[in-house]
């Protein structure tokens, strides 16, 4: 994830911040939020601007499909943004998730 920031708790990625600019993904700034496709919904309807990341809508990149951007330019990020850090810190199992290669050997 070139020119973004992800952030990690434990072996579990839970966000990339992502702050490029670029005029063709412009919409896609703001934080991405890694998620299973099952806790897609209920994510929506907690956090109503979450979407898809436009980026990846309709190429059919494996892996990519149950990330939601929270986009920078809605009202109310900040503080959709401090609610979700809030999720991760109690444990919520809908955000995060073990990217390829990171499994943790026992």
């Amino acid at each position: 994830m070139f020119g973004s920031l992800a952030v990690y708790v434990d072996e579990k990625i839970v966000f990339l911040l992502r702050r490029k600019q670029d005029r063709k993904t412009l919409r896609d700034d703001g934080i991405w939020v890694a998620t299973m496709p099952e806790h897609c919904a209920s994510l929506k309807r907690d956090f109503p601007t979450l979407r898809p990341i436009e980026l990846f809508a309709g190429s059919g990149r494996a892996g990519f499909s149950a990330w939601l951007n929270l986009p920078e330019d809605e009202e109310g990020f900040e503080e959709a943004a401090l609610q979700a850090c809030r999720l991760v810190i109690a444990g919520d199992p809908r955000i995060g998730k073990v990217p390829k290669g990171r499994t943790r050997a026992d």
